[in-house]
């Protein structure tokens, strides 16, 4: 386009010319010539403009006019022959002649919402030795990291692969000096934390001292540390991030996912030499889900076979449950990598059996499998010191079968025959206490009887006593009644008899008792005028005179 307008101010030019010369006026000859001088120039200079649209960016080049650029240098930042590192922004730009300078347009650099930019620089200082990536920019200089000019001159850029990355949104770049490539953004499911490892920076500065175990000679060897990092150091950082979306540079970190939730490891019969865990590593290394099963993400082992100290071997179905909290997980990543990887299983299955058959080796067959809890209080103690020193919290161990047929079936059997015998005798043992329980409560309820009938009897003789002291209390009270009656009535008579004589008084005292008791004296034959009772009626009263002369016979008592 630059060319285009100068040939056509060129081609004004001359037509203006070539038309003055047809007039025989000096001044309109003059005029003309002015005129073709300026369509000339303002054809030139109409080469000179350049146009940049809003979505656009411009990248100048200078071709001469200039000094070379020094030594390895490939962005001019002062006016240097080169690619520029100023951009032209849109609008219309005046003064970029042909031929001296050449600007092409590239579009705009954009980062979609779910992506990041991951940027490389062609130019810049060089970084230190060891370096593959340059410090990371802080939020505040990040407008200044992105200006091309200033990246290479106060900013002092390093050339190579940036830490920083660019998050979503559109950046009017230099693509001659920031490659940008674009990557998903990291994605730290719930359920899980992800531990960052760094792969530029300084040395580690937080040192978290870990024991080890003791050396076969018994000597417990120096505590090693291990070392963790924070923001600029390289190495595992110590805090890992929790679930959620971050916008990381995932050449300049490594990027290990961590599941927090409960785990559980089964160690059980019929399971491959080999196993392989539901939850493949490369899924989560290729950012693909990973399954799980009732949100309790679970593994398979080959079952664990013990041998006990009376030579029984026999498998052991194994169900151990653990989970790695949040703050441990940089101590897995350091000690054990992944903990779906192969280092993590091969430390977590060889202490799981280790444990396991060493516990076995201490006790007979009978009684590892007559004491599975005990087993199992045991190993859950054993295991969790030992995973906890490489940040694993096992939290369950359960003891699913023990043996099968072939392994422990003799065994077994005799057992429950044993048990059978015993259970027998102690039926027969109960019973015969059930016999003597029976006769002692038939005893005892007879000695029940006796002493009911005893006490019984006991009442009754008390009883018998007190009626019969009764009787002879009454019966002096009677007698004494009787004596005092007798008394006032002899009393009575013999002031009556004092009175009125002795027959007299006895005569009142017949009649008193004929008269109460209702006899019958009266001669009946002269009634009826028979001769029936008559004589009983005489002797009744002949009775009655001898009473009375008896009584009169009597001397007087003395005075």
């Amino acid at each position: 386009m630059a060319v285009l307008s100068l040939l056509l101010g060129v081609l004004v030019a001359v037509i203006i010319v070539a038309v003055s010369f047809q007039t025989k006026s000096q001044a309109l000859r003059r005029a003309a010539g002015v005129l073709a001088i300026l369509s000339i120039v303002i054809g030139f200079m109409m080469g000179s403009v350049v146009y940049v649209a809003a979505d656009q960016v411009g990248i100048v080049s200078k071709n001469a006019l200039g000094r070379q650029l020094a030594g390895d240098q490939i962005i001019a930042t002062n006016g240097e022959m080169g690619v520029q590192a100023d951009v032209l922004s849109p609008g219309w730009h005046l003064g970029y002649w042909p031929v001296i300078f050449v600007v092409k347009t590239v579009p705009l650099t954009e980062i979609k919402s779910d992506e990041v930019g991951i940027m490389e620089t062609a130019d810049g200082l060089a970084m230190g030795p060891g370096q593959l990536f340059a410090p990371e920019w802080t939020e505040t200089e990040a407008k200044k990291m992105l200006d091309a000019k200033a990246f290479l001159t106060t900013g002092k850029g390093f050339k190579g692969k940036q830490t920083t990355v660019l998050t979503p949104g559109k950046y009017r770049l230099n693509t001659e000096l920031y490659r940008v490539r674009m990557v998903k953004q990291t994605e730290v499911k719930p359920g899980e934390v992800a531990v960052l490892t760094a792969n530029f920076g300084t040395t580690p500065s937080i040192v978290a001292p870990v024991a080890v175990e003791p050396a076969a000679d018994g000597k417990a060897p120096a505590d090693r540390p291990l070392r963790f990092a924070k923001e600029g150091e390289i190495g595992i950082r110590a805090r890992p991030l929790t679930p959620g979306k971050y916008a990381l540079n995932t050449d300049a970190y490594s990027v290990t996912e961590i599941w927090t939730t409960q785990m559980i490891a089964h160690y059980t019969a019929g399971n491959a030499a080999n196993p392989v865990s539901t939850f493949p590593s490369d899924a989560k290394k290729g950012g693909g889900e990973r399954t799980t099963v009732g949100h309790v993400p679970q593994s398979d082992e080959q079952e664990i076979k013990v041998t006990t100290n009376d030579a029984f071997q026999f498998p052991v179905d194994v169900r151990v449950e653990y989970h790695i909290l949040p703050d441990d997980a940089p101590m897995v990543v350091a000690k054990l990598g992944d903990d779906e990887g192969a280092r993590f299983r091969n430390a977590f299955n060889s202490a799981v059996r280790a444990i396991f058959r060493n516990n076995a080796e201490k006790v007979k067959a009978l009684d590892y499998v007559n004491e599975r809890s005990k087993q199992e209080e045991q190993s859950l103690h054993m295991l969790a010191q030992q995973m906890a020193k490489s940040g694993v919290s096992v939290t369950a161990v359960r003891i699913g079968n023990v043996g099968d047929k072939e392994s422990l079936g003799k065994l077994l059997d005799t057992q429950t025959q044993r048990e059978i015998a015993k259970q027998e005798l102690l039926t027969t043992i109960e019973q015969q206490k059930a016999a003597v329980q029976k006769k002692e409560l038939a005893r005892s309820t007879q000695e029940s009887e006796e002493e009911k009938k005893l006490a019984t009897a006991s009442y009754a003789v008390k009883i018998a006593n007190e009626t019969q002291k009764q009787k002879v209390t009454e019966a002096e009270g009677e007698a004494q009644a009787i004596q005092i009656k007798a008394k006032a009535q002899a009393d009575a008579y013999k002031q009556i008899a004092e009175q009125i004589g002795k027959s007299n008084a006895a005569l009142i005292e017949l009649l008193k008792i004929i008269g109460e008791r209702n006899i019958q004296i009266t001669p009946r034959v002269l009634i009826t005028g028979g001769a029936k009772d008559g004589g009983t009626t005489a002797l009744v009263g002949t009775m009655l005179d001898q009473m009375m002369t008896k009584e009169d016979e009597k001397p007087a008592a003395p005075k």
